[in-house]
C-alpha cells in the first residue's frame, strides 16, 4: 500500500483494540509500515489482519507496558530490525480505579503510574534518537481532559494523564529547532473500554468510535504537518 507515509516505520502502543488499534490502521493506509504493541496477542492479531485485509503491512510486538526492560528495548529492537522509526504513537492508557484521593492503594497507583506516566518517559527515551534521525520524525500521545480538568475519584488517571502531558510538551520545547514534531492528541469522548469502565451504564452507540478519529491523529504523523507543542483536542 502506498501513500504519504510509504517506506516509513510507524509504532502504535495500545494497538490491540480501540483507538490504539484504529490509529495503526489509519497509519498502515497512509503507506506506514506499522509496529503494533499491546500485551494482549490475540487483539494484535486481529489488528494485523484487517491492515493486511486493507493491503497494508505490521509488524506484532506484544508487550506489557509495566514492564521497563522491555519499553527500554524497543528503540535498539526498532534499529537492528528496521534502521529508523518514523513516527510514534502512543495510545494505550489505563483508567485504574475511580476512588478517593485518599483510597488509592500502592498496587493500583503503581500500575496506573507505569502505564500512563513512566511509559511515556521510558518512549522517549528509548526512541527519541531514532526520531530526531528521521527525515520527518513525528510523536503523538494520547491525552485526556482530566489532565487538566480534576474531578472527584479521577485522581490516579487524572495525575499520570498530567504529568504525561507536561513531560510530552517539555520534549517538544527541547527539541523546537529539530525536525521532529511533538504534539498532544485529545480525542474526546470516544467508545473505547477504558470509558466503558469508567461510564458503565452510558450508551455507547451514542459516542464517536474509534475509527472516526483515528484519522485526525494520522494527520499530525504526515511529512507535511507543522504543528509542534500542541494539545490538539477533538470538539465533542
Amino acid at each position: 500500500m502506498s501513500g504519504p507515509l510509504d517506506g516509513r516505520i510507524a509504532l502504535v502502543t495500545g494497538a490491540s483494540r480501540g483507538i490504539g488499534a484504529a490509529s495503526a490502521i489509519a497509519l498502515a493506509g497512509l503507506g506506514a509500515h506499522v509496529v503494533i504493541t499491546a500485551r494482549t496477542e490475540g487483539g494484535l492479531e486481529e489488528t494485523d489482519d484487517a491492515i493486511r485485509a486493507a493491503g497494508g503491512t505490521a509488524t506484532l510486538l506484544p508487550l506489557d507496558l509495566c514492564e521497563g526492560d522491555q519499553l527500554d528495548a524497543i528503540g535498539p529492537s526498532l534499529y537492528e530490525r528496521f534502521q529508523r522509526l518514523d513516527i510514534l504513537a502512543h495510545c494505550a492508557g489505563t483508567l485504574g480505579k475511580l476512588t478517593p484521593a485518599s483510597h488509592i492503594l500502592p498496587n493500583d497507583w503503581t500500575e496506573v503510574v507505569a502505564v500512563n506516566l513512566s511509559a511515556t518517559w521510558r518512549l522517549i527515551r528509548t526512541c527519541a534518537p531514532l526520531l530526531q534521525a528521521a527525515e520527518a520524525g513525528r510523536a503523538v500521545f494520547v491525552t485526556d481532559s482530566r489532565a487538566s480538568h480534576p474531578g472527584a475519584y479521577w485522581g490516579a488517571y487524572g495525575a499520570t494523564k498530567a504529568g504525561s502531558e507536561h513531560l510530552v510538551l517539555t520534549w517538544a520545547d527541547e527539541v523546537k529547532t529539530s525536525r521532529l514534531k511533538v504534539n498532544l492528541f485529545d480525542p474526546g469522548v470516544v467508545a473505547t473500554r477504558l470509558r466503558r469502565q469508567a461510564f458503565p451504564g452510558e450508551d455507547a452507540a451514542a459516542l464517536r468510535r474509534p475509527e472516526s478519529v483515528a484519522p485526525a491523529l494520522a494527520a499530525l504523523c504526515l511529512p507535511a504537518e507543522t504543528r509542534h507543542g500542541e494539545v490538539v483536542r477533538l470538539a465533542d
